[in-house]
């Protein structure tokens, strides 16, 4: 009978690995989407809100002396 559980042993191990890797598998939440990713850049809700002036117009009340 020792011999049996010797040589079960390593099979009962494997078995409760494996079942510890599936259920920890199962346990975690679902990844976050491929394009969602940190590194891309970010697009600012209402970024620019006024046009920009046409080029050689500068505001009326800042003259260079």
């Amino acid at each position: 009978m020792a011999i049996v559980a010797i040589l079960l042993l390593p099979v009962v191990t494997m078995l409760l690995y494996g079942m510890d890797r599936t259920e920890d598998w199962l346990a975690r939440g679902p990844q976050p989407p491929r394009h969602a990713r940190g590194r891309h850049l970010r697009l600012i809700h209402g970024g620019r809100r006024q046009t920009a002036a046409p080029a050689g117009q500068g505001e009326a009340g800042t003259e260079a002396a």
